[in-house]
């Protein structure tokens, strides 16, 4: 069974909408904002695309990286080669990109389960706020890759959803803190 890894960049109340600039939020960019720029605070995201195997992502995430990563072959190069995986009911093939290697389209959470099941090593699933609450509710999350910002942003798209559930512990297995005020976070998802 392959891992599936949730990796995201979060304010400290919860939201992780528009943290590189996405269209679409008041605070939009709010990673790069008013904050030093500290490197190893980033160390996580630059290991992250050597472990990882394949991406997933949500089609409002597909439609947001689709244009930009594939130019940036230097700082993406290992996500640009991996297989993508783009959950969505409402794109088309002819909607896929050709400039950004193999993706393919899986329609439902019950796609993404039957991927975890395959062969191959972890999936990591960037952006997607939406489909990653739906991943936690179906209890389909294996880890967390957090990098907690200082900042408070009141409204937006959060990680977590709010249906009623049960509880769902946690454990943390690596953790450090940066002079620039980010944390990181990584938590395995207990059985």
């Amino acid at each position: 069974m392959r891992t599936l890894i949730t990796t995201a960049f979060i304010s400290l109340d919860g939201v992780v909408e528009a943290p590189g600039g996405e269209p679409g939020h008041r605070s939009s960019g709010w990673t790069f904002q008013d904050l030093d720029f500290v490197p190893e605070a980033y160390e996580l995201k630059e290991r992250e695309q050597g472990e990882a195997a394949a991406l997933l992502m949500g089609r409002v995430s597909y439609q947001a990286f689709a244009p930009v990563w594939p130019t940036m072959t230097e700082e993406f190069a290992g996500y640009n080669a991996m297989p993508k995986y783009v959950v969505s009911t409402t794109l088309e093939e002819s909607d896929l990109v050709d400039s950004w290697g193999e993706i393919n389209l899986l329609r439902s959470v019950d796609d993404v389960a039957a991927l975890k099941e395959g062969d191959g090593g972890p999936i990591s699933v960037h952006g997607s706020a939406t489909l990653n609450r739906a991943l936690s509710d179906a209890g389909l999350i294996d880890r967390y890759h957090l990098l907690v910002f200082p900042t408070v942003l009141g409204a937006g798209k959060r990680l977590f959803s709010q249906t009623d559930k049960e509880k769902q512990m946690l454990r943390l297995v690596e953790s450090a803190s940066y002079s620039n005020g980010i944390q990181k976070l990584v938590y395995d998802v207990m059985p």
